[in-house]
């Protein structure tokens, strides 16, 4: 009847796999639509994010320096602390390398306890990260006990 010579796959059907595939892909992109499209449900990565950024901030002390002046085992303990954590930026004599110098008598924020407990615990633009969450409160306060010692020399 209708034969030309040339093969014709007309009368083959299309496999049940690549059938079930294609309509899931499809069902599935409808759904990951409608769930994550902010327009459509309303859900936002950026208010989750906020969320646990408010719990964090709750749970997250916010101690005040501690007073370790003249303290030779708390100092020593900063020396310590120092040498594993801030000597990599600030080289470990604190004259700065990719950080600032620390003996300097004047910081670029400031010299006084609170501000250099501010700055390491919440950290600086442009270089700086915050090392609360990594070496704490009383450990930062013993780094400041030390960095004092230096700027004395």
């Amino acid at each position: 009847m209708h034969d030309s010579g040339e093969p014709q796959d007309g009368h083959n059907k299309i496999p049940k796999g690549w059938l079930l595939f294609f309509f899931g892909g499809i069902i599935f992109l409808v759904g990951y639509i409608s769930l994550y499209t902010p327009a459509i449900s309303g859900w936002s990565f950026y208010k989750e994010y906020e969320q646990e950024m408010a719990v964090a901030a709750q749970t997250v002390k916010t101690d005040t320096v501690k007073e370790y002046t003249g303290d030779e085992d708390a100092i020593e303990d900063g020396k310590e602390i120092f040498a594993s954590t801030c000597a990599p930026c600030h080289n470990a004599d604190a004259t700065g390398g990719i950080g600032p110098n620390l003996t300097a008598p004047t910081l670029k924020y400031g010299s006084t306890r609170t501000i250099l407990y501010e700055t390491i615990t919440k950290g600086r633009p442009n270089g700086m990260p915050s090392f609360l969450q990594q070496i704490g409160s009383e450990k930062i306060s013993k780094v400041i006990a030390y960095l004092e010692t230096l700027r004395k020399k």
